[in-house]
């Protein structure tokens, strides 16, 4: 009850003087505000990282040639897919990519050529937004279909339905059977641009790939892993597999690398947790200007309410009392200006997510707004102890002398 009673004192203080209980309250309600809105961007950027990765898929180790070599070949995927030597290995798919002109009537584009096996659509989730993704049959008899990236199907026709429509590649005629979805970005290029078609369209009608050791050369390999607590094992079996096959010694480096995806994640939780702490700490230093305002503020009230203080001691108030009616009045600003910095950040995260231009949404967590709301309240008990301590020292006869 006591508690209560102080509160409501202190609540009706502060409606007594609005304007300097708002301003007093000012940089509690933006240090607030700037703590949730900053930490709302690094969750909501990294939401959308995270999201962007595990679109490629997180079980994914990609094995590329390195400084030119070409000495990965059809070979060592067929060595990589064999159960008995590898069977932490779900499936492996080889790539060969290039970069060409594609031409529909007048539109040319220059995109990345990506030949494969019908299997990459499901090791990179790709997903198929009209028509289909080419088949085992299809990459047996190299017919000449594409799949386009979202993108490059607007650039090359426009408004209208690009399945069953006919484009070039350099000067071969390709038959599109199907868009997929838009994903956005995608590594170092976005699957939206590229065009798929089945591997040995592209190996022997598109680019002549060139052979090693009698066996088609490749320009990588994406290797979905069953067990994502394998990652690493897959990943030190596969290079020993690929050194071996390529007759590497011991002190020779590597003509490949091997790209862990998973990896990623870890890169990228670090980085925005990293910005987070950054720009949090930034918030934090207004709550640190708004609680210094606060002490200057009790400091004066307790100035001014000299003689009331003195009555209060005269009618039997202890020390206890005087102590928590100040306390008490510090705690309700900061808690009326937290919550007031809450309520702006929710609405300036909502009224941002209105706009087609931002990449992600700003995510303000429960965790986040608990965690401004303590601090904030922190900062009241910090800021106003020492105001609410001068004001249990000053004498009782002194003070009713005040004027």
């Amino acid at each position: 009850m006591t508690l209560f009673r102080y509160g409501w004192l202190s609540l009706q203080s502060i409606l007594a003087n609005k304007m300097r209980s708002l301003l007093t309250m000012l940089g509690v309600i933006i240090g607030v505000a700037a703590v949730l809105i900053t930490l709302g961007i690094g969750a909501g950027a990294s939401a959308s990282i995270t999201a962007d990765i595990e679109s490629q898929g997180t079980n994914l180790l990609t094995v590329t040639a390195m400084n030119g070599a070409n000495t990965l070949t059809l070979g060592d995927a067929a060595m990589l897919e064999d159960r008995q030597l590898h069977p932490e290995i779900d499936s492996v798919v080889p790539e060969y990519t290039a970069q060409a002109a594609v031409a529909a009537g007048e539109n040319n584009e220059s995109a990345q050529i990506v030949g494969a096996s019908p299997e990459y659509a499901v090791v990179r989730n790709l997903e198929v937004a009209q028509g289909s993704f080419f088949t085992a049959a299809e990459v047996e008899s190299q017919a000449t279909v594409a799949v386009l990236g979202a993108t490059l199907a607007q650039d090359l026709f426009g408004s209208s339905d690009a399945v069953g429509r006919q484009f070039r590649i350099g000067n071969q005629p390709m038959t599109v059977i199907g868009v997929l979805k838009e994903s956005g970005g995608a590594g170092f290029g976005s699957n939206d641009s590229r065009v798929f078609a089945p591997l040995s369209t592209v190996q022997g009608r598109l680019f002549a790939a060139p052979r090693y050791r009698g066996d088609l050369t490749l320009t990588g390999l994406s290797i979905a892993v069953g067990d994502s607590t394998l990652m690493d094992t897959a990943e030190k079996r596969v290079e020993e597999t690929l050194r071996l096959r390529h007759a590497l010694n011991a002190d020779d480096d590597n003509d490949f690398s091997i790209f862990n995806q998973a990896s990623l994640l870890d890169i990228a939780g670090s980085v925005t947790t990293t910005l987070s702490i950054f720009f949090g700490s930034i918030g934090a230093v207004s709550l640190l200007v708004g609680g210094i305002g606060i002490m200057n503020i009790m400091l004066v009230a307790v100035t001014e309410r000299t003689k009331e203080i003195g009555l209060r001691r005269a009618v039997g108030a202890r020390d206890r009392d005087i102590l928590l009616q100040f306390l008490i009045e510090a705690l309700v600003l900061c808690l009326l200006g937290g919550a007031i910095g809450a309520s702006i950040s929710y609405g300036l995260g909502g009224l941002v997510g209105l706009f087609p231009a931002m990449p992600f949404e700003i995510i303000i967590s429960g965790e986040a707004l608990a965690l401004a709301l303590g601090v904030s309240t922190a900062t009241g008990f910090i800021f106003g102890l020492y105001p609410a301590l001068r004001a249990t020292r000053l004498d009782p006869i002194e003070a009713l002398r005040y004027e």
